[in-house]
């Protein structure tokens, strides 16, 4: 069992002497284990398999990958990284995290053309580390914006994994959940299981016990009860991709929460980093959503908790209007009422 006390320092991505250390999150909260990547390919199957999840995570562990595969080819003349692009890229198609970071190495890669290859391998992995510091930063600043928001004796509702497990550290939801614990404005944080990867049954309510954060956990079905006895204040989200106009995508299952939270006067927050915003989308419907095997949903380790056969949907994300939204937190500000104008004003 993972026992560390100050879960909100644990790192679930690590790199150290040109290797990449990964926590395996599927195998948590019975099991802590590490493992080591040192190529493109590896580091591609490791996001596609849930190895690590979480949208920041996701590009983060990817700006990795690339660098990985450049001190691969470090005694070659030159790189050939377009296969490794490409491979990283066809991993996971929601969470636009991913493309960003690929960018950014993309451009890194552009920047230190004149180098000699040990240098350009150094300048790449120096450029995956910034990427990993800033989200940190990010999310310290996230979690400062958005406790601003929350009263006194709130209780919480949040679901999936934005904590940091899902990102560089402290989280995204969970960031601002322990900023305002640490204001002690948090009562009770209720933790949505969210089948099937049960994320927030196993990364969730684990890291908020690791914190010494009250937290109880939900089942999907409870929601609208907790919600309807007045019991929640604020739901509080991560993201995988933000539209233009403020449409979100997130953990399937988001979109339910946020008509409950709007029948009930409950205010709904999306947290997430300016990374995670795709402003060349008009709005949600152009977001793709992955769909994963619908094994995931009709077995639980791989014993069958449906008739043999049965059909079954396994959407990993969903679309929540932006009109349903109260606020979006990202580490430029806050953004009241997310429309096409509020977001761009924030974001630009």
């Amino acid at each position: 069992m993972f026992n560390d006390a100050d879960c909100e320092n644990v790192h679930a991505i690590q790199f150290k002497q040109s290797t990449l250390i990964l926590l395996d999150q599927r195998k948590l909260p019975l099991e802590e284990t590490y493992l080591t990547f040192n190529d493109a390919a590896s580091v591609a199957r490791a996001i596609t398999d849930m190895v690590v999840r979480g949208a920041p995570a996701i590009g983060i562990t990817a700006a990795f990958g690339i660098a990985l595969q450049a001190r691969q080819q470090i005694k070659q003349p030159a790189f050939n990284l377009q296969e490794a692009f490409e491979v990283l890229a066809a991993s996971r198609p929601t969470a636009v995290n991913l493309f960003w970071a690929l960018d950014k190495m993309k451009n890194a890669l552009e920047k230190c053309a004149h180098f000699n290859v040990p240098q350009q391998v150094e300048f790449l992995e120096n450029t995956a580390q910034e990427i990993l510091q800033d989200d940190i930063a990010a999310n310290h600043k996230m979690g400062e914006l958005g406790a601003s928001l929350i009263d006194s004796d709130s209780q919480v509702y949040t679901h999936c994994n934005a904590g940091a497990l899902a990102t560089g550290g402290y989280g995204t939801a969970l960031g601002v959940i322990r900023s305002a614990h640490e204001q002690q404005k948090i009562s009770m944080v209720f933790a949505g299981e969210t089948r099937p990867w049960l994320q927030g049954a196993r990364l969730t309510a684990w890291e908020l016990m690791a914190d010494n954060i009250p937290v109880t956990l939900s089942s999907e079905g409870a929601a609208g009860q907790l919600l309807r006895q007045g019991k929640v204040k604020w739901i509080i989200v991560g993201a995988d991709r933000i539209s233009s106009n403020g449409d979100v995508a997130n953990k399937i299952g988001t979109y339910n929460l946020a008509v409950l939270a709007k029948h009930h006067n409950v205010k709904f927050m999306v947290v997430a980093p300016t990374s995670t915003f795709d402003m060349s989308l008009d709005n949600g419907t152009q977001i793709p959503i992955e769909e994963r095997p619908m094994e995931e949903v009709t077995t639980i380790k791989n014993i069958n908790i449906a008739p043999n056969n049965c059909p079954a949907i396994n959407p990993s994300f969903d679309i929540t209007p932006h009109e349903l939204i109260d606020a979006i937190v990202c580490e430029k500000g806050i953004i009241h009422g997310p429309n096409k104008e509020t977001v761009t004003r924030v974001v630009g």
